[in-house]
């Protein structure tokens, strides 16, 4: 199985954020950008794994600013590491200025995807090969995040963390 790069996953959604998907502030609902991020994020990962893909986990997600009405938003998401069958896949949520078309980040998540096949058992999915200076950062970072994510549920031992523990030797 041929190793992809992040580039090849990449998927852009851009939608208007409309009267009927905001609270009372006239913000987009952060329920209603979940599910954004996740139908781009499931996108990138089909798009990695060629194969069925569904969500495992939903790992970070950072509301940092308000996605007022009216607004154009563009979700950009890309595998940033592959596992056995599993996929990290990290998600930009960008907002358009009205005026000058400038893109300011509004947003950002990661989330999880494992493929599986017809009958819903996990496949082997291709390795990620990272190009540039952040896929790079992102795929370093998933492997911590995964021995964190694995060592707070019990799965493996402190000392099994080595990536995690070489940030505090």
């Amino acid at each position: 199985m041929q190793a992809k790069t992040p580039e090849q996953s990449k998927t852009i959604l851009t939608d208007m954020v409309l009267p009927g998907e905001t609270n009372p502030l006239n913000n987009l609902f952060g329920g209603e950008l979940l599910a954004r991020m996740d139908r781009a994020a499931s996108i990138a990962a089909r798009r990695h794994s060629r194969r069925i893909v569904v969500t495992a986990s939903v790992n970070h997600v950072a509301f940092t600013k308000a996605v007022p009405l009216g607004s154009v938003v563009t979700v950009e998401a890309k595998v940033s590491r592959a596992f056995k069958t599993s996929m990290e896949v990290f998600i930009d949520v960008w907002i358009e200025d009205r005026e000058s078309g400038e893109r300011t980040k509004a947003n950002e998540a990661i989330y999880t995807f494992v493929a599986v096949d017809d009958t819903g058992r996990p496949v082997t999915v291709p390795e990620v090969t990272p190009e540039t200076s952040l896929e790079k950062e992102r795929f370093a970072a998933a492997l911590r995040r995964k021995q964190l994510s694995l060592l707070l549920a019990g799965k493996i031992k402190p000392n099994d963390a080595t990536e995690l523990k070489a940030l505090f030797e």
